[in-house]
Parts: structure tokens; sequence; C-alpha cells
């Protein structure tokens, strides 16, 4: 039986009782179809911060190495411990460590979800570039605490780095409706966003199949709400990505739907699979998370190793309890509720 390594870090707040719920399914998916997932969890997390004074170990890299694939529940307890300590301690350094440069994240409303725009059907699947753009972590700050302080951020993008996330979404775009929408801010960016713009020409020219269009960030997001059903694959670099795929999650729904997967496209290292919607310390104690995003997520761990019949069972699955008219309204139904349905959907 062919079996696969997991790597659990639940997090903080409601990521233990999202991530509960998705390796539930997620084994009971496994079990029919004929394949095994062990899992391992790791406590890293705001709490592991504060008895430690780090996010995960020195050797937490080399440690998840050795999986298959990680599951991310939430992290993040921003009143205990600062968003940039626990962001830069652990989800990047994993990102950039294994070089998950392809950051997914599919936008379309489920069965029985009503979302807040007028249309009823739209499928818009969004890649972020996700290791260096406005992420890439180089600047400082000088003067500190003084009225002549400065602060300094710059945005690193190399060609490589562009080329090869460009590449991503010309080939997702191949796979579905043929059309690439690459989203910068060049007429302000005389630098990075032009950059970015040649290069997109420059790899049309290797994909007559597909239609490519330019925007720029804002009216991207004007169109994502004016006319999300226009909107096929839409790539971008790692600031704007981050900004668009939380509309986009707003427009499917809610954050309870926003499932992402974190890729490394080579394979040579584990990639990681998520939901976006933090850790929500306000509710974690409730019991009414909605795990779907969770669920949805690691429906794209499964495609991602290779069992594409186990991922479509848990995406029907999730798609018959939300036509039912269960997890689609914030706080109605407990976790386990959510869960339960999904199960039972899953058979």
């Amino acid at each position: 039986m062919t079996s696969y390594k997991i790597a659990l870090i639940p997090g903080d707040g409601i990521g233990a009782a999202v991530t509960e719920a998705a390796w539930e399914v997620l084994g009971r998916a496994a079990h029919g179809a004929g394949f095994k997932l062990e899992g391992t969890t790791f406590p890293w997390s705001c709490d592991f911060y504060e008895k430690t004074g780090a996010m995960m170990p020195a050797d937490g890299i080399e440690t998840l190495r050795g999986y298959d694939a990680i599951l991310l529940g939430a992290v993040g307890w921003p009143k205990r411990v600062p968003d940039s300590v626990s962001l830069h301690g652990l989800l990047l350094p994993i990102r950039k460590a294994f070089v998950q440069y392809a950051n997914i994240r599919p936008h379309r409303l489920l069965p029985g979800v009503e979302g807040p725009l007028r249309a009823s059907a739209f499928d818009i699947l969004c890649i972020r570039e996700n290791t260096e753009g406005e992420y890439a972590g180089a600047g400082g700050r000088v003067h500190n605490g003084t009225a002549d302080e400065v602060a300094v951020e710059t945005s690193i993008f190399t060609r490589k780095g562009v080329e090869r996330i460009l590449r991503f979404g010309f080939e997702q775009a191949r796979k579905r409706r043929g059309k690439l929408a690459s989203v910068t801010k060049s007429n302000a960016q005389k630098y990075s966003m032009v950059f970015w713009d040649e290069i997109t020409a420059k790899l049309a020219a290797d994909y007559p199949d597909v239609e490519v269009t330019n925007y720029h960030i804002d009216a991207m997001a004007a169109r994502m709400v004016m006319a999300p059903e226009s909107l096929d694959v839409v790539v971008a670099s790692n600031l704007f990505g981050d900004i668009l795929t939380d509309l986009g999650a707003a427009i499917q729904g809610g954050l309870g739907f926003a499932a992402s997967a974190n890729i490394n496209p080579e394979r040579d290292a584990p990639s990681m699979f998520e939901p976006v919607h933090g850790s929500a310390p306000d509710i974690a104690h409730l019991g009414i998370a909605n795990p779907i995003a969770a669920i949805w997520s690691g429906a794209m761990m499964l495609e991602h190793l290779g069992e594409a019949e186990a991922a479509k069972a848990v995406m029907t699955a999730i798609e018959a309890a939300t036509a039912r008219g269960i997890g689609i309204e914030p706080g109605k139904h407990k976790t386990q509720d959510i869960t339960a349905a999904v199960l039972s959907a899953l058979g």
C-alpha cells in the first residue's frame, strides 16, 4: 500500500480544530482510495515561541524535509506575539527554504453559498509569487526612535523568480480555459513592474494558445468585483497576490472557504497546504471554526501527491455538505457538525 508522510502543524487559535477536521476527512478519503497517510504533529506555534524563544527549533527545516507534504492550520496570536515574529519565524522560512514559489488559491462559489456579488458563477485561480518580491525581507531602520528615523523596505525581483512564476501561471491557464491575467503596477513602479511586464510579453510567445491580458493592480481589484466571471488564471507578485486573494476569498463567500497551496513545482522539497483564514483567537474556544478551507486545502494536497481520485472525492463531499446548507453561514454550525457532514457525504 502506498503511504505518504505528512507533517502536521496545527499552529495557533482555530488551527488545531480545523487541522483535526481536515485530517479526519483526509484519512477517510485515503482509506477509501487504498493508500495511507502517516501524520506527525509538530507543536510549533506562538505557544512554542513563548516557551522557547523561537517559532520552531533550529533544525525545524531539516526535520520537515523528510516529509512528503506539510499540512498547516494557522499561525499567529498578535496580542501575545507580533505577527512580524510569527510570520518570519515559521511560515516564510518554510516557503523560502523549500522553494515553494507558487502560491495557489482557488476562488469559486461552492454549491449553496451566496457570495456578496450578483455573479452566480465564477472560477478564478490566483497564482501568487511566494518567495521574493515585496516580502523579500530586504531593508532596515536607522536612527531608531528619533525624529530622523528612516525605514527602508526593498522589493526584490529576479529574472529567475519572475519567469518561473509566470511560466507556472501560463501552464495552469493552458490546463484550464486558456486565459491569463498578469497583474502589476507598471505605470508607477517603473523598474520592477515594467520588468515583470516585459517578461510576461517574452514568455507569451511560448504559449500562443493562451490569451494574455495585462492589468494594473487597482484595475484588477475592480474587475474581480465587477466581472469575476471574466477571469480564469490571475498571476501576481507576492504582495499584490496576497491582497487579491483575500478579495477573492470575500467574493467566494468568506475566509472560511479560502484554501491554498504553497507549491514546489520541481518536487525536490515538500509543499505546504493551508487555509488562509488565520488563527482567529477570538473564536478559538467556541468550536465554531469553519473547517471547509482546511479540508479543501487537504484536497489540494492529495491532488499534488498524485491521488486525484481521492482529492475529487473530498471536493465532492464538501460540495454535498454546502449544498445542504452546512457550513455556509459563519457560526451557525459547529466545527464537528460540518466535519461530520463532509464525512457522511464522503461515505
